[in-house]
This record gives C-alpha cells, structure tokens and sequence, in this order.
C-alpha cells in the first residue's frame, strides 16, 4: 500500500527533474546565473599537497535549490537541485537556508538523478539576507565546540567535534582515511547511536527530576531537534531523527515503544519527502544497520547468553557483529572494498563512545557560555577519543584490513552469499566443521599476496623509497636495527607511517627534508608518531613560508631541533655516510612566501612546462651523496637544469644508485645522468598523475645508459639491496588504489630485479677514501 500511495508522486518528481531546464543547459557546458538557497551544509573535497600548493581543504560541494536562472538576459524558471563546487574559503561564511546568487559553468549531472547540474563556481557567491535564526544559532554552537575543543592535541581536537555533532571540518586525512579502513568511520557520521545516546540521557535527567512522561518526552524532543539543526540534514541524521520523534509519541501517548514501526514510518516519510534518500549510500547503511540491529543483535545476545557470556559482553560482540554482517553487502557493492577488522575495532572502541558523545554533548552546550567549564568537560574526554584515534590506527595497519571487493550488483551480491554462508556455518552445528575448513580454504585464496608470502622487507635493504604518492619518501638503513635516516617524508603522513611501520622503523636520527615543497614536507607528522627522533635537517630555503612554520612547529612541540645542513657536511653511522653536496648558499626567493604562489609544470604545479618561484625553490634542494654496502646513492630534491649545471661543474657525482631528481621530469640534463652512469635508478611518482612524471625522454635517457629503473607508482615501495656483489630491487608491489566508483587493484607479490649484467661496476668508497680505479662499458 504505501508502494502504491509513493509511486505516483515519485514518478512526478522523477519527471520533473529529468525534463528541468537546466539539463539541456548542462549538457552544453553554459554559464548562469543561479539564485538559489542553500540546502546542506557544505562537504568539504581533501586534497594532497603538491609543489607550493598546501595539502587539505580547497575545495567545497554544496547543495542547493535553485530559485531562478539568469541566462544571457532570459530568465529561466527552475525548481531542481544543483551540486556547486566553489573554493573553500569564499563558502567559508554560508548557512543552510540562506539565499545565494552565483555565476557557474555547469556540466550534466549523472542521469535519472534529483540533481539536474553540476556547476562549477569561480568567484565568491552573493550572499542575501541571512539564515533563518536556528541555523546561526546552530553554527555559533559549532564554532565555540571546535574552539574549546583546541586544548586537545592537533588530531583528537579535530576528531571530537566530529564524533558528537558530526563537523569533520578540520579531521586530517590521515584521520580519516584510518577510521575507513577501520570500518569506524561510522562514528564521525552521526546517526542513530548518537540521537540515542544524547535523548536518552536527556530522559534519565529528566527522571531523576521527577518530570512525568510527557514533560520527560518535551524535554527530549526539544533536545532531539536542536541537535538535528546543530548537526545538519544528513540522511543518516533524518533518518534517526525521524524514529526518536516517533518513539517519543509512543511515550506521550503512553504505548510501548517498538523500533520496526518507527524504522519503517521513517523511511516513509522521508522517502517520500526526498525520493533521492532511497539511493544515498549514507540513508541505506542507517536503514540496514537499524533494521539489524532490532531484528537480529537481540536473539544472536540472548544465544551468546545462553552459553555463558555475560549479557553486556553478549551484546557487546552482537551489535558490531550484526552490524558488520548486514551492511558489507552495501559496502561492497557500492566501494568496492571490505574492511575485515571493523568488527574486533568497534568491539574495542565501543566502550567509550558514549562517554565521549555525552562528554561531547555537554562541552558543546556550555561552549558559547562558560568556555572555561567546557574546556574541563573536554578535557574529561580526551583519553576516549585518543583511545578511539589508537584503536582506528592500529587497526587500519593490519595487512590485509581492507580486501578489494567486486563492485556494483554483481559484487554486493556475491558479498551476500558469503554473508549467507558465514551465517550458515556458525547456525547449524552440522555445518560448522566443513565451514571452517570453507573459510581456511577461501582466506588462503583471497587473503593479498603480500600477507601470506614473507619477504618484505627483504634482507639487508640498505634504501627504501616509500610509495607515498606524489612525492619522495626515501629510507635509509644506518647498520643498526630499528635506526634509519629518512630523506623527505611526502604528501601524506598515513602512507609514511605504514611504509616505517613495515620496516620496523623505531629511531630516527636525523630526518632530511631537501626543501620545503609538500610533496616532500607533509608526511612529517608521520616521523614522529612513536618513534624517537634525533633532528630535523633543512637546506637554506625557507619557502614556501606556510610550510617552513609547519615544520617548526611540529618539530618543536615534540622538543626535535631543527638544524641546517650545508655544502661539505658529512654524517656518519655505522652502514651509512651521508655528504651534503649542494646548496652552496642562501637560494631563497626576495620574498620569503613567493613559494606559496605554486609551482607551474615542471617545477610541480599543474603541468610540466617550468615556473619561476617553483624552480628556484626545487633548486634549493639538499642533494645528498649516502655511501652504503651497496654502492654510493645520489640523493637529488627535486633539482632542476640550473642546478644540475652546477652540480656538473662542482664535483664527481658518480653513483651506483641514483634517485632521479623532480620524479622523473623532462627538466633533466642527459649530461647530468651520464655523470651519475647510475646502475640503479629509482623513481618516486604518484600513479596517475596529472604531471606527466616521469616523463618518458627521462626515462629513455635511463634505459639507454643501462640503468635498471624502479618506480613507486608501477612497483610499489622500492628496496635496493645487495644481490651477487651488485646492487639490485626489491618491489613489494602496489598498494590497492582507492578510487570513487572503482575497485582497488590486486596486489602483486615482490620480486627481485637486478641491473643488466655488465663487465664492470663504479667502485665506491666512504667520504674521505680514496676510491680504487674502476671502469664501466654500459653502453650510453
């Protein structure tokens, strides 16, 4: 019946969007002007960092409802809803509900959507009149929460607000990218758990002050709605706003509550009030877990009971457990991966997400009013959240945590037989035998590679370039186990932090970061996450000046100098010698944040045809000579053709290994590789890059010497090791790429490569030795 009494005005609303008039403009790619009122709070889109170009938050998706269009003078009636993507900063300041006026370029939107266009917003919108009341009320309450919320360290502060009123304006990447694999990510979308938490403690204070059902029922209602302003119109929010306003009715009119009518009354309403809930992967994972959660978690707690578990630990395995079971199917078909340890997370990290949600909920309400009280009340919970950072981080380092998964129809499909299967095993006793040898069977399979085969990191690796994307990240082995120098830490602290982690990286004396670039610079966070850390290193250049400070203060906080290396400084450990071989001097640009610009082509902005202020500071970098059990290892940055000149003229570069300078740009001198004559050269490049790294002259020019060349995008991380008295390379294949809308790939196992045989090899000596003559005929 309520098919029946949906279908008709769905299908109207259907219509109406497929035939709206902006469509056509869309498919056009025209410009408009479009009144319209904005409809979600805006969905920040994460970058990483590049060149001069700081990595986070440039970019916001807002939702809006167009009014009326302007177009060349016409205007042009239209009720549809238009997705805008603006810069973050000219947003900053607009609420739900207020109306704006923007120029933007629109594209077509997916088909058979509400949303009729995409458009693309250049300048800053025009901003009319103001939000209705309990928006900027709502928004105050956000910003005094995230204020209070700075007296915890940098990653629990931006998770707190995240966890109770579901603002991941400030969440780092890395944060968030951990709770995903986690499969915790669950708990910084607020939904049913937190309207639960947060009503429920509303009605046990008001119990305890003697309030009757109705008055208990106002108080939690008003709570219920507030709460629903403060953290916006999420379908996941709606979705358990509208069951808690039910389940409060039955207390007024004194029934007993029952969760399936109030699910199913739900869906309803707000299907029926927006068709296009059906469809968002936020409002289908609610609905499943919901309908999970009362239909199956209590007789799977009462079995658990029933052979001996305490009721609390009983329901404590059940609930994560259904939760897991009922929506991996959705995951899976929608993602295309399955986290495999969200359900041993959540069990760890249940026990102090309601604290922290109450905590949270409190600190926000006193926030605008007695800052001092709220800072106490956060204080209280932030051993919970770091607990829940801890849980989410060693989880997500796992192997194996994620498994890459078919997607669309056929793979959530497939992930409901298994589910079946699973279910089925551990139901009928019968079964349990052949099930458990099914699944041994099925995780030898499935399991990657690179989790049942050991051998990384293989034996007596003396470098490691670390596949952190679009950027350097270069591990050097000091002889001592544990102890490593790190060359560059790249865009992303996560990538960092799991490459070290697979080493078994504990100290660290000395980290070099060649410049100041954030490709190079923003994984440094990564470094000193539980390991000791000696010193920081830097070249002369101090731009980009944005990242300069970063690395003060990050350095600083933990107590780590920061110190300054210069032409002819030599660094000795008991495998390895470093020697500083450029820059000579003061490379800066006259003024200090000329770098914050951004780099353009080949200096590390959007293209590959040079720059100016990226140029200067990629040829302030600090190019290294390391001296191993390998042979000697060219350290380039990120130089380019002036300072590869200079390098020529300045000294014998020779080098067994070479770290091909800029991730392999056109901006090399062939002089420059004929000096090195390297037997080994190792490239640090992002897959599918919209640089044009490397570019295929460079790596010609490295073929044709006779170099054997490894690259992070294609091999994974990269290891050089001694093999047969000649330095070869360890690739421990791709990480699963992760794309909207596509599975990641599989992982290859690693495998060994060695340079072509030749009749001779540079010979190599420490800095200071003298070197024995040699010779090379590798054809050039």
């Amino acid at each position: 019946m309520c098919g029946l009494l949906t279908a008709w005005p769905t299908a109207v609303r259907l219509y109406d969007a497929e035939h709206d008039p902006l469509r056509e403009r869309a498919r056009r790619g025209e410009e408009v002007m479009l009144t319209a009122v904005v409809a979600e709070r805006p969905r920040q889109v994460h970058t990483s960092g590049y060149g001069s170009l700081r990595g986070g938050t440039r970019s916001v998706l807002v939702p809006v409802d167009v009014r009326h269009v302007n177009f060349g003078g016409e205007r042009i009636d239209s009720d549809g809803r238009v997705l805008l993507l603006g810069a973050a900063e000219s947003w900053a300041g607009v609420l739900v509900g207020q109306r704006v006026t923007a120029r933007a370029e629109l594209a077509p939107a997916r088909p058979h959507e509400l949303t009729v266009a995409v458009g693309y917003v250049r300048g800053p919108p025009s901003v009319e009149g103001e939000a209705p009341w309990w928006q900027r009320g709502g928004e105050s309450l956000r910003v005094a929460f995230r204020d209070v919320s700075g007296v915890l360290d940098q990653e629990s502060a931006s998770l707190l607000p995240g966890l109770v009123v579901g603002d991941t304006t400030g969440l780092p990447g890395r944060v968030e990218q951990e709770f995903l694999d986690a499969g915790m990510s669950h708990l910084t979308a607020v939904s049913g758990s937190n309207v639960a938490i947060v009503c429920g403690a509303v009605l046990l204070l008001a119990r305890a002050f003697r309030f009757g059902p109705r008055g208990s029922a106002a108080l939690a209602a008003g709570a219920l709605a507030g709460f629903v302003v403060l953290v916006g119109y999420e379908p996941s929010v709606l979705r358990a706003g509208v069951m808690g306003a039910v389940g409060l009715l039955a207390l007024v009119l004194g029934r007993r509550g029952s969760a399936l009518p109030a699910l199913a009354a739900a869906v309803c309403v707000l299907c029926l009030h927006d068709p296009e809930m059906g469809v968002s992967m936020g409002f289908v994972l609610s609905v499943v877990a919901t309908a999970a959660l009362v239909l199956v978690a209590p007789p799977w707690s009462r079995t658990l009971a029933r052979r001996g578990l305490p009721r609390g630990v009983a329901d404590a395995i059940a609930v994560p457990a259904v939760a897991f079971l009922a929506t991996a199917p959705v995951i899976a078909g929608m993602v295309g991966e399955v986290s495999l340890v969200s359900v041993v997370a959540n069990l760890l990290a249940a026990p102090v997400v309601a604290p922290v949600t109450v905590l949270g909920a409190v600190g926000a309400i006193l926030a605008p009013i007695w800052p001092g009280a709220a800072e106490l009340v956060v204080r209280l919970a932030g051993p919970g959240v770091e607990w829940l950072i801890l849980v989410a981080r060693r989880a997500a380092a796992v192997p194996g945590a994620v498994l890459p998964w078919p997607q669309g129809w056929w793979g959530g499909a497939l992930a409901v037989v298994v589910v079946a299967v699973l279910v089925c095993g551990f139901r009928f006793r019968r079964s349990r035998s052949l099930f458990v040898l099914l699944a041994a069977v099925a995780l030898v399979l499935a399991l990657p590679v690179r989790v049942l085969t050991p051998g990384w990191p293989p034996d007596d690796w003396v470098l490691v370039a670390c596949d952190v994307g679009q950027g350097d990240g270069l591990v050097l082995a000091t002889g001592e186990p544990g102890r490593a120098v790190i060359v560059d830490t790249g865009p992303d602290p996560l990538s960092l932090d799991r490459c070290l982690d697979r080493l078994d990286v504990e100290r660290v004396p000395l980290v070099v970061l060649t410049h100041l670039h954030a490709d190079h610079v923003g994984g440094l966070a990564a470094v000193f996450d539980g390991r000791a850390v000696g010193a920081v290193a830097v070249g002369p250049g101090r731009a980009p000046g944005w990242a300069w400070r970063d690395v003060l203060e990050s350095s600083s906080t933990r107590g780590v100098p920061v110190v300054e290396l210069a032409e002819g400084d030599r660094l000795v450990w008991a495998e390895l010698w470093l020697e500083v071989l450029a820059p000579a001097g003061p490379v800066d640009p006259p003024s200090g944040d000329t770098g914050d610009t951004g780099d353009r082509g080949g200096t590390g902005g959007t293209d590959d045809t040079g720059g100016t202020d990226g140029t200067t500071v990629n040829n302030s970098s600090v190019v290294l000579r390391a001296t191993t059990p390998a042979g000697r290892v060219l350290l380039t940055g990120d130089v380019e053709l002036t300072a590869q000149a200079e390098l020529l003229a300045a000294t014998d570069l020779r080098a067994e290994i070479l770290k091909v300078p800029h991730h392999g740009s056109r901006y090399t001198l062939p002089a420059f590789l004929t000096a090195v004559s390297p037997r080994v050269a190792v490239t640090s490049v992002g897959a599918d890059n919209t640089y044009g790294h490397p570019s295929p002259v460079t790596l010609r020019m490295l073929t044709g010497a006779g170099a054997l060349v490894t690259r992070t995008d294609t091999g994974g991380d990269a290891a050089v090791v001694m093999d047969g008295g000649q330095p070869a390379v360890v690739e421990r294949g791709p990480e699963p790429r992760r794309r909207r809308g596509r599975a990641g790939e599989l992982i290859r196992p690693a495998r060994l490569a060695r340079p072509p045989p030749t009749a001779g090899r540079w010979p190599w000596a420490p800095p200071g030795r003298r070197a024995r003559p040699g010779s090379s005929n590798r054809p050039r």
